[in-house]
């Protein structure tokens, strides 16, 4: 039975209101909640460690697929393995993401590893959100880890979004591309108070035509410390762009790593960083109409990080 602390954490993460359409897993406090599965994808239990394998298959079109987690128990800590087998010919939307309610005095952690095996001339568009609420003294712990490995002509779109409530969290990210592949990855983070937040790319092009485009959005507030580190590697000819930009206020620390290699001659890359704070005629625009400076700054954020 999924309680109304568990379903306001699936709305944030997952935008779900009701039992999605399609294929779905949904994981509460460790244990399985709900599942369902349809003519084209199927999601079975893993026997030898926690997680699931969700197999799609050849040319399924149109089609999603929810695996949202949700912790509402101070103290419970668990490693999971999902791995998606994505056939060829493919296009379908998959929705992760773990919530964690935490009013205890212990850490509540999930940890993640996702696995995607992306079949030639698919398209998967990935979105995984995380979310942490509770006044508890326990902290709020996510540690996402996820592998791509696409085939020829495949495309991946990955929507990465932490907005509120994480205290700390590593997202370890790679992948590995085959010839004409397409990866592109948005990121968009927010830190406060004493926050902290880790995202680590590496994209492998190598495969002729293949393409990486990693871009990352991010405010740093109060305390908090963010580390955007990003490496493109090219091995074929290809081409590759990363980006970082971000914006710092109060006290926060922003460090961002962004990183190039070429290993053929053919290999096109580039990377930008941008570092800064909200610069003082944008506040000053808003107030005019009306606005306080809180309000201003809370404007100009939001904007940001659409």
């Amino acid at each position: 039975m999924i309680d109304e602390i568990q379903r306001r954490l699936l709305r944030e993460i997952a935008d779900l209101h009701s039992v999605p359409e399609g294929a779905y897993n949904i994981r509460t406090n460790g244990e399985l909640a709900s599942r369902a599965t349809t003519a084209n994808i199927d999601i079975v239990s893993k026997t030898d460690v926690s997680g699931i394998d969700i197999y799609i298959k050849d040319g399924t079109k149109n089609e999603s697929v929810h695996i949202p987690v949700v912790l509402s128990k101070s103290g419970l800590k668990e490693l999971v393995y999902n791995d998606f087998h994505i056939g060829e010919d493919c296009d379908v939307t998959i929705v992760a993401g773990c919530g964690i309610s935490n009013c205890g005095n212990q850490d509540s952690e999930h940890d993640g590893i996702h696995r995607f095996y992306v079949g030639k001339g698919s398209h998967v568009r990935y979105i995984e959100k995380h979310y942490g609420e509770g006044d508890g003294t326990g902290k709020r712990l996510l540690n996402p880890g996820t592998e791509v490995y696409m085939e020829e002509n495949s495309t991946m779109e990955m929507e990465m979004v932490q907005i509120k409530g994480v205290d700390s969290t590593v997202r370890t990210n790679k992948a590995e591309l085959k010839a004409g592949a397409k990866l592109l990855v948005r990121e968009r983070l927010m830190t406060h108070g004493d926050q902290y937040a880790e995202s680590i790319y590496v994209a492998n092009l190598n495969g002729e035509g293949a393409s990486a485009d990693i871009v990352s959005r991010s405010v740093a507030k109060d305390n908090s410390f963010q580390k955007f580190d990003s490496r493109i590697v090219g091995n074929a000819p290809c081409s590759g762009h990363t980006e970082c930009d971000a914006i710092i206020m109060g006290n926060a620390k922003i460090l961002a790593i962004p990183q190039l290699e070429a290993n053929n001659i053919d290999a096109a890359l580039i990377h930008e960083a941008a570092i800064g704070k909200i610069a003082g005629e944008q506040l000053v625009k808003l107030m005019t109409l009306g606005l306080t400076a809180e309000e201003a700054e809370e404007q100009i954020v939001n904007g940001f990080l659409k």
